[in-house]
């Protein structure tokens, strides 16, 4: 929880506030983080003018149905996989028509699953519309983390990195 409380707020007023400053948007899809990144995110005043909404597809079937993760890939790698947290970002993006789309999908326990051990996590961030064969991807970036702690600490290490992640992003934007 310090985590989050220490990189968290001040990173989600400035992600807030330079992408109300360019006039562009964010949406998220989150999967173990079940909505505790677009909380942290509307926690922020004014965050209405910049934040779209979000997705939390926690089951699998979801990522597929409403963000657009290719089945194949799911039924390849499962949930926990880069690829599908490119292709969540992405779709999240695309579906919500915004400029930023964020995601993260991964094992916060207490067991593993899609024979990921627990801590296993990825964050991805897609920006702007990419060429047009690229599906809609856009220009992603992906990290792989490998957290450690009570479940709760994992999904809030994740938000706080995946704030790091769209500030970073935001900040490489030329605009």
């Amino acid at each position: 929880m310090t985590e989050l409380a220490a990189a968290g707020p001040d990173a989600a007023a400035e992600i807030i506030a330079r992408l109300t400053a360019r006039g562009q948007t964010a949406a998220v899809a989150e999967s173990l983080t079940g909505g505790l990144l677009a909380a942290a995110l509307t926690a922020v005043p004014g965050a209405s003018a910049s934040f779209r909404g979000g997705v939390v597809a926690y089951a699998t079937e979801v990522k597929a149905t409403m963000l657009g993760v290719p089945r194949d890939l799911l039924e390849r790698h499962g949930a926990v996989h880069p690829d599908v947290a490119v292709a969540m970002a992405a779709g999240v993006r695309r579906r919500m028509a915004a400029t930023i789309g964020a995601a993260t999908t991964g094992v916060a326990g207490p067991d593993p699953a899609d024979g990921q051990p627990v801590g296993t996590v990825y964050i991805a961030v897609s920006a702007g519309g990419g060429p047009a064969g690229d599906g809609g991807r856009g220009d992603a970036t992906v990290r792989s983390l490998a957290l450690s702690g009570s479940r709760d600490e994992i999904r809030r290490q994740t938000v706080a990195e995946c704030l790091r992640l769209i500030l970073g992003r935001i900040g490489e934007e030329n605009t």
